[in-house]
């Protein structure tokens, strides 16, 4: 754990503020709107106190000047009858400003005017750093020192030797005092580099930014990291508590992002200052260091972790055997000899599946024990005909168990029934125009389609006791091995080495994963989600597989589909043109 202070490197120490050329610029417009424009540009360059520049001119902004912003800036059509256009005066200015961090009071107005004109002209904005008087003084000054922010009042404050007057140039001047006090001031607060003061603009605390220095030894590589909490029982015993988990393919990178402006959510900036640590692990391969994410927060579940917290919680569609099959949502595999379908991360989701088959196959919905050869009671859906009614005897055995064949047929080879079934359905409600009860059905189907996927995804990979496949990622090759649907070893082969001599390698020294139950995969579903995303990516080669990693011809729905299968043709309505278009939103 880096919990203790470090010696600074020099990319923490950033730039020495007295190292740093700002240009503070003042602009006078005819008025703060979208289409105003302006009318003067003032702008001091200065460093470490020193004056190294000035930059002043009227601009004719090719409109009339308000009455009221002549009184208050004293500038009139007169006076910039023949002065420069902005598109004339625009480039010298960038170019007195070249290399500058760009200094404003109430900076976003005036860094606003000068970016739409570079677009409007055809310049490049030089998207330089930026500093704002006012979220400074904001942030430096007590309430009780200032009544209020504007220029006038922190000029008078910081005993500024010109007074703000609107006029572009003497605005400016007025400015670079307020900025020399308040650096003065924030010196004492910690704040000694150009990135201090751009994280202190922004709020970031010095006891946020002091905690940068955890990030001081860390790799520049792939990884996870996490932040932990020391502390001690009611016993006095050492407790350590693992508060978020994160990955990264540039550990240093990412955990220093913690302590500045870049890192804007709430509650990592709570968890950040409870925290006395960072720890890390390095990883061969980026994917590694997904897996093992997923895995610190399965073991951890982290509070501050809001995704994949309880992996653990998903459930199956099952379809039993005994005499008549039935439709059952559970929650894990069992090697009981039936068919599972699925997982999902919501009992919603498989319900959903669930009434997509129930509408297109007559199966029972009943959880009652059937007998093939003992009459039970019979309930409205056999009176409705959405039944066979097998506990009416009504059926045998083996002309059920056709219909069951059917149902895991759609489950494990082809979706389409399921999607044809629905057709005369949705004729019926696009003829009545009730758009919003297609647009469930549709969405069950879709539903449905994207589940089927999903389950192929991850059972073809878990059905496969092994497979070694390598990736060129600019001069290496990351190489996984895989089993039953789980990473059991990572490796990279660096220039020089023998890619095939690393992935026996990494074979040898892999973990042992034990076949799993069903088609579920020896990992968590969304790490074999991740392994299958790495193995579809163009370009990843096969090494070595055992087993079958392939998926049925028509489990999932090609652009399309879902429209062709499901819905009839022609659209069956009195107005046509209306129906089209709701069929079109239902889908």
């Amino acid at each position: 754990m880096t919990s203790l202070p470090a010696q600074p490197t020099i990319d923490d120490l950033g730039t020495p503020l007295a190292l740093v050329s700002f240009c503070v610029v003042d602009l006078e417009t005819t008025g703060g709107g979208l289409d105003d424009r302006v009318t003067e540009i003032g702008a001091v360059k200065v460093r470490g106190g020193e004056v190294l520049g000035e930059f002043q001119t009227l601009v004719n902004p090719k409109a009339h000047i308000p009455p009221l912003i002549a009184v208050l800036t004293g500038i009139t059509n007169s006076m910039v009858a023949d002065a420069p256009r902005l598109s004339a005066a625009l480039p010298g200015f960038l170019e007195f400003s070249r290399g500058c961090v760009m200094v404003a009071h109430n900076a976003g107005f005036d860094m606003g005017f000068l970016k739409r004109a570079c677009t409007e002209f055809g310049y490049a904005w030089p998207n330089p750093a930026v500093v704002d008087t006012v979220a400074l003084a904001r942030q430096a000054l007590l309430r009780d020192e200032v009544r209020n922010h504007k220029l006038a009042t922190l000029a008078q404050h910081f005993r500024a030797e010109v007074t703000p007057n609107h006029r572009a140039l003497t605005d400016a001047q007025a400015t670079v005092t307020v900025l020399h006090g308040l650096l003065e001031r924030v010196g004492n607060l910690g704040v000694h580099t150009l990135e201090d003061l751009l994280e202190f603009t922004r709020r970031v605390s010095p006891q946020r930014r002091a905690k940068r220095t955890w990030a001081a030894g860390l790799p520049k590589s792939p990884g996870v990291y996490w932040f932990v909490a020391d502390g001690r029982d009611l016993a006095g015993r050492a407790t350590r508590q693992v508060l978020y988990v994160g990955k990264s393919r540039n550990l240093a990178a990412r955990v220093r992002s913690y302590f500045t402006a870049a890192e804007t959510r709430p509650r990592i900036d709570e968890m950040v200052r409870i925290a006395t640590g960072v720890e890390h692990l390095e990883c061969s391969t980026e994917l590694e260091a997904e897996v093992l994410e997923l895995r610190l927060i399965a073991t951890h579940s982290p509070r501050y972790n809001r995704r994949s917290k309880f992996p653990e919680r998903r459930v199956w569609l099952k379809l039993t055997r005994e005499p008549f099959p039935r439709l059952s949502i559970v929650r894990q595999c069992l090697a009981d000899g039936a068919d599972y379908f699925g997982p999902f991360s919501r009992r919603s989701g498989a319900e959903a599946v669930q009434t997509a088959l129930y509408d297109a196959f007559p199966i029972r919905q009943c959880t009652t024990r059937l007998s093939p050869r003992r009459v039970s009671g019979a309930c409205v859906l056999g009176e409705m005909g959405k039944c066979l009614a097998p506990c009416e005897l009504a059926v045998t055995p083996q002309q059920y168990g056709e219909l069951i064949e059917q149902v895991r047929s759609s489950l494990t080879t082809d979706i389409r029934p399921v999607l044809n079934a629905a057709q005369s359905r949705l004729a019926s409600l696009i003829r009545r125009q009730r758009f919003e009860d297609a647009a469930v059905v549709t969405a069950r189907l879709s539903g449905f389609a994207s589940s089927a996927v999903r389950h192929h995804r991850v059972a073809s990979l878990a059905g496969c006791p092994q497979i070694v496949a390598a990736y060129r990622q600019v001069d290496d090759w990351h190489i996984h091995v895989i089993r039953y649907g789980r990473l059991a070893a990572a490796a990279r082969a660096r220039p020089g080495d023998v890619p095939q001599a690393i992935a026996r390698s990494a074979v040898a020294v892999a973990e042992q994963v034990a076949p799993p139950v069903g088609p579920q995969s020896a990992a968590t579903t969304e790490e074999t989600e991740r392994i299958a995303a790495w193995l579809e990516r163009p370009g990843v080669r096969l090494i070595d597989i055992e087993g079958d990693w392939s998926w049925p011809l028509h489990i999932g729905l090609a652009e399309g589909d879902l429209a062709r299968h499901a819905l009839p043709d022609p659209l069956p309505s009195d107005r046509p043109q209306q129906a089209a278009s709701g069929a079109s939103k239902a889908v």
